[in-house]
């Protein structure tokens, strides 16, 4: 069982939309696919619908995109 204290207790399930998201199981954070930071639900602005990844910031993001296309 995780302790109120434990941040896997805290991660919200999120499916990532072309325009907006939908929370699955409540949480305060996700953690983003390139760094591994959390990021508080109420300050998530960049994600990939097709690979289901959040991402902390458009410098984030950018990197995904650079793996994926050989451009790393």
């Amino acid at each position: 069982m995780l302790k109120r204290s434990d941040p896997q207790a805290e991660l919200a399930v999120v499916r990532y939309g072309p325009n907006d998201l939908q929370i699955l199981k409540p949480g305060r954070v996700v953690l983003c696919a390139v760094t591994g930071a959390p990021i508080p639900i109420e300050e998530l602005r960049y994600w990939n619908v097709e690979l289901q990844e959040a991402y902390a910031s458009p410098e984030a993001a950018m990197t995904r995109w650079r793996q994926l296309n050989g451009r790393a």
